[in-house]
């Protein structure tokens, strides 16, 4: 089987990625994983790919196999990987195309497969800072070297789906303090957690939620203009991050079992 160093996980509109692949079918103990991953090169780097929603979006949010996507991830060698989401600004000062790389989440999903650990060893992995430290401040000191708009540091609000927020949860959300809103980012990052994979998420900003007061309503033509405007974007700050991402460090993400199991 191909090994990969990195992994990168697409979401919407962010569907292809690498040329010159080998096409790599894994087989895992939670199923198919969303699609074929692809394994090719960034400056001698291995990097393996895969699409969450499937290769044609033909997977909503709660029903991506996010356990089989982490898991064959491994299998693969991957110990870094960075997942990039779609997402809606809870703030008025988040402007459209703004990426953020948070350091936080709160999750409003339900009944997702969200561990690996479901006894009969009870195993409860700390969740306290979900997002590799050392990921994070590539992404952002690379955005800023290419002149990428990119905040250091955010709270990311993950809703169930496939159904947006109400005007009142979305009001409710940006009470709380939160900034951005999508439906993907959560399990995925914390089972890589449970399994010591490094992860750093990149949510990017496409449309304003619709309790954001002060804002103009998005429309279609408006969120696929800034879909396309992100993902040249995001290519081109994976293109120049990942050459710089090395092994992974002895670091919070690495030692996530230890003392974790009663």
């Amino acid at each position: 089987m191909a090994k990969a160093e990195v992994g990168i996980f697409g979401g919407s509109g962010f569907y292809a990625f690498l040329e010159d692949v080998e096409e790599v079918e894994v087989e895992t103990p939670y199923g198919k994983p969303s699609a074929p991953f692809v394994v090719g090169e960034i400056e001698g780097k291995r990097v393996a790919f895969l699409p969450r929603h499937g290769r044609e979006h033909e997977l909503p949010p709660h029903a991506i196999p996010y356990r089989a996507n982490v898991w064959a991830m491994k299998e693969l060698g991957v110990r870094r990987i960075i997942g990039p989401n779609a997402s809606g600004a809870l703030t008025a000062e988040l402007r459209l195309g703004e990426f953020v790389v948070c350091d936080q989440f709160v999750d409003r999903t339900w009944g997702r497969a969200d561990t690996f650990y479901e006894g009969p060893e009870t195993t409860h992995v700390s969740a306290a800072d979900p997002y590799c430290p050392d990921l994070r401040r590539i992404l952002v000191e690379t955005a800023g070297e290419l002149g990428i708009k990119a905040r250091d540091g955010g709270t990311v609000v993950v809703i169930q789906g496939p159904r947006f927020s109400t005007r009142a949860e979305s009001r409710w959300f940006q009470q709380a303090g939160r900034d951005v809103i999508n439906m993907t980012a959560y399990p995925e990052g914390y089972l890589a957690r449970e399994l010591e994979l490094c992860y750093a998420n990149i949510s990017m900003v496409t449309d304003h939620d619709v309790g954001v007061e002060g804002t103009e309503p998005v429309t279609h033509e408006t969120v696929i203009e800034v879909f396309q405007e992100n993902n040249a974007k995001l290519r081109e700050l994976l293109f120049a991050a990942i050459p710089k991402i090395g092994p992974q460090p002895e670091d919070v993400c690495a030692t996530a079992l230890r003392g974790a199991r009663i």
